[in-house]
């Protein structure tokens, strides 16, 4: 074994012995549902950023999203990251973080679902939700072992099948022995990993065509041929790209996703104090713009690696070739920290996945629907959970072997509805339920039916390669696409649903946003005493 080899293997030991080992440190906090699920309520301000961080951005998007948009857009894909940033982080931290945990704990809600069936008065609603987030986080959590394969053939030639049992064992031992705390520190390691090894994956690649004004200027001269069939030279350093109205709709689901997705929300359910939703704001926000804006900016360049394929569209060897094409030349140092980095990036969001989908699983759907005469203990819920990880995480990576060995297209396409369904499903009933009180549970069937309506439609119509003659609907035939419209359709139906039927309950409605105005108690620091004498 030569010394390169060592190195790679040791960033691996290391990395899997860290992650074990705060495991096994936090078992003793995982004893009951609110410790297993949310760490008690109680996890800090960096950690909860750096949960928030991590969970959103994983291999799908370092390997997938940015060789594909990066191809597709040049640096204006970059575009794509901010939005990831100042929309999916900063305005989500703003309009969801303070109101989803002083609501979520005045309901005492663990779960979306939960938060669904007691706000709107509604036990269907909770039973519905977690069977929605049952289907489609499956495909999602089967999707982040994508990119493996590539990277560690490259860098160790390890077959797929065995990277990804590794991951799924090692994810599966944390996430079982330490719940949320487990994964929100291992989350804070792994996002320290992101930062680091993005920084210097960009200055290493930079450097292959002799820095970042060269590397520029062999990027202007490539050209594209825009959507309505205009030649546009320069185009993929110009400052929104070839196709802007893609650009758009790729931005809005990537970023305002996450306002309606499950596992990200359920971040600002374990807030331990105000201070940590200051401090997560900006942690956060700064931690997407360093690792979204990164990703998508070296994606960019994907054009000075990758070579056209006969088909005029996508580059030889599928998108998913892009970034390791890039980085099969560094130093062996390097390489291992990018290993390291993918792998942050996919543990981190599947263990907030699989957490997410263990949880809702048995608190929402196996204890009222089979527990219903009497409610299961603490400790078979804590035990229930760790049962259903172990089962997401070894059908995850089923799923991702078969789709790797399996020319069927099915999986593949089934996990870019995932994101558009859930966010469509439940971004605006989860949004609005934290600021209208008229907001009825009509509405809240409505956008089920709609948000996972309008991405389902999608996915049927390119399965079955049905294509339009209008623009409009082929541009919606999309599934980033038709996400985005599933999203926006719910922001805009909820009002108008709500001016139609709105609920009647407003004095449980009442009861429920009297939460807001609880007297606390702040330091000056915080705020003026404006009745205080001199």
């Amino acid at each position: 074994m030569d010394t390169d080899m060592i190195i790679k293997i040791l960033f691996l030991v290391v990395f899997f012995a860290v992650m074990i080992g705060v495991g096994i440190y936090c078992r003793k906090q995982a004893t009951d549902v609110n410790g297993f699920v949310l760490g008690n309520r109680s996890v800090g301000p960096w950690l909860t950023a750096f949960a928030f961080g991590t969970s959103y951005f994983s291999a799908v998007i370092f390997v997938g999203y940015a060789g594909q948009f990066g191809w597709r857009f040049g640096l204006a894909s970059t575009w794509i990251g901010l939005g990831n940033a100042f929309i999916g982080s900063l305005l989500a931290w703003n309009i969801l973080g303070r109101r989803t945990r002083v609501m979520t704990q005045h309901l005492n809600s663990a779960t979306m679902p939960d938060f669904f069936s007691k706000r709107y008065n509604s036990k269907a609603l909770k039973i519905a939700a977690s069977v929605i987030i049952f289907i489609f986080l499956i495909p999602y959590t089967a999707s982040l072992y994508n990119g493996l394969s590539r990277l560690f053939g490259m860098a160790f030639g390890i077959p797929y099948t065995y990277c990804v049992i590794a991951m799924a064992v090692l994810t599966g031992v944390y996430v079982v022995l330490g719940g949320y705390m487990a994964t929100a520190i291992n989350d804070f390691i792994q996002g320290i990993i992101m930062l680091a090894g993005i920084i210097a994956v960009i200055a290493a690649v930079m450097n292959v065509h002799g820095g970042f004004n060269e590397t520029i200027a062999l990027l202007s001269q490539q050209s594209a041929t825009t959507p309505s069939g205009t030649e546009f030279k320069g185009a993929y350093t110009s400052f929104f790209g070839p196709d802007i109205l893609s650009l758009i709709g790729v931005v809005i689901l990537t970023s305002l996703g996450t306002w309606g997705l499950p596992q990200m929300v359920q971040k600002f359910y374990a807030i331990k104090s105000e201070k940590s939703i200051n401090t997560g704001t900006i942690v956060s926000t700064f931690f997407a713009i360093i690792v979204a804006g990164g990703c998508y900016f070296l994606g960019g360049f994907g054009r000075l690696f990758g070579k056209m394929s006969a088909d005029g569209v996508k580059p030889e060897g599928g998108y998913d070739s892009l970034i390791p094409t890039m980085l099969e030349n560094l130093s062996p140092v390097l390489i291992g920290i990018v290993v390291i980095l993918v792998l942050s990036a996919s543990m981190s969001t599947l263990s907030s996945l699989v957490l997410t989908s263990s949880s809702v699983l048995t608190m929402d759907f196996i204890d009222p629907v089979f527990c219903s005469k009497k409610a299961m203990s603490e400790k078979k819920k804590v035990l229930c959970m760790r049962l259903f990880i172990v089962f997401f995480i070894a059908v995850s990576a089923v799923i991702a072997v078969v789709q790797a060995s399996s020319p069927v297209m099915f999986i593949s396409q089934m996990m870019g509805v995932s994101w558009g369904a859930l966010a469509g499903a439940f971004l605006a009933p989860f949004m609005y339920g934290l600021y209208m009180k008229k907001v009825s549970k009509t509405a809240v069937w409505v956008n089920f039916v709609v948000g996972i309506g309008i991405s389902v439609a999608s996915f049927v119509c390119n399965m079955a390669g049905i294509k339009f003659d209008n623009a409009v609907l082929e541009y919606f035939k999309s599934p980033i696409n038709a996400g985005m419209l599933a999203m926006l359709a719910g922001i805009v139906l909820t009002p108008i649903i709500t001016l139609i039927a709105p609920a009647k309950d407003i004095e449980r409605v009442d009861e429920i946003f009297s939460c807001y105005s609880k007297k606390v108690t702040v330091s000056s620091k915080q705020s003026i005493n404006e009745d205080e004498e001199d």
